[in-house]
């Protein structure tokens, strides 16, 4: 379980930031994974993103500062990170349902967000099917989009995504290219930076990009390739959420620094026993070793 005292670790470098410039990337070489990875794993222990806690921790620490200083709300905004009183306003009332100048006069409810510290319980309520292979790079081409790396957000666009795509005649062309394993329609979360990634809806091939689409290539490693059974999306989003709380924990293994791989195979994806697989990139850490 070393990997979940480092996430505690990059935690506690958060808490000890929540009044100065939060560096994603730092906190990530913390956990020894990527930020990508890092605000993925976050996101499925906690149940929020990464970036909603944050924000969370901080307007409680507004509440306390107001209560128990003469500090200037003026000042708590630049403090906490924001770029005018207007949105640290607007911050702190999302979370209090009341204007920080009121949060000064007694008797005012408050709310506080306590810090979080993971601990993994492997409950095992489940079989996993899965299998590990070393694979060779393969080429992509697809659609994409742009997101935020936030979990809940995502759970929406990518629906919707795919929903356009299959309108737009975009999955048949890629049925009509796919040529190459993983064989299926792929949706593929690709990191661009700490706070965006690229989604791809695409198929494995080596023959020309089809008009209007693009290409990638996804690098050779490991992988752990989960067999997924039930209606989409919701069997996809319970397995994800478990591979992360449950196997990965016990596994040996931690996350690699590649893209996630979702497989789709043809097939009614509302049947309960429709047929999908997760491709979580992978890499066997030695006993001891340093982060990268």
């Amino acid at each position: 379980m070393e990997w979940i005292e480092h996430l505690n670790q990059a935690l506690e470098y958060i808490e000890d930031n929540l009044d100065r410039k939060i560096d994603y990337e730092k906190a990530a070489r913390i956990a020894c994974c990527s930020s990508f990875h890092f605000q993925r794993m976050f996101s499925y222990i906690a149940g929020i993103p990464l970036s909603e806690y944050i924000r969370r921790r901080r307007m409680t620490a507004a509440a306390f500062d107001l209560q128990t200083s003469e500090v200037k709300i003026i000042d708590l905004d630049l403090k906490y990170g924001y770029d005018s009183p207007t949105s640290f306003n607007r911050a702190f009332q999302s979370l209090h349902g009341i204007a920080p100048s009121i949060a000064r006069l007694e008797g005012t409810s408050l709310k506080a967000f306590p810090r979080i510290r993971i601990s993994i319980s492997i409950k095992g309520e489940a079989e996993m099917n899965y299998k590990i292979e070393k694979k060779e790079a393969f080429r992509i081409v697809g659609v994409k989009e742009s997101m935020n790396v936030n979990l809940e957000e995502n759970f929406v666009k990518v629906p919707r995504l795919w929903q356009q795509a299959a309108q737009d005649g975009s999955i048949m062309k890629l049925a009509q290219v796919m040529n190459r394993t993983p064989l299926g329609i792929l949706g593929v979360s690709t990191c661009m930076d700490g706070e965006e990634m690229d989604y791809y809806i695409a198929a494995a091939t080596d023959l020309p990009v089809p008009e209007g689409m693009c290409e990638t290539m996804i690098p050779g490693g490991t992988w752990a390739i989960f067999e997924c059974i039930g209606p989409l999306p919701h069997a996809m989003q319970d397995l994800q959420r478990r591979i992360i709380t449950e196997w990965l924990p016990a596994s040996g293994y931690e996350y690699a620094d590649a893209p996630d791989v979702e497989v789709y195979t043809d097939g009614d994806q509302q049947a309960p026993d429709y047929r999908s697989e997760i491709w979580l990139p992978i890499v066997k850490k030695a006993p001891n070793d340093l982060c990268r």
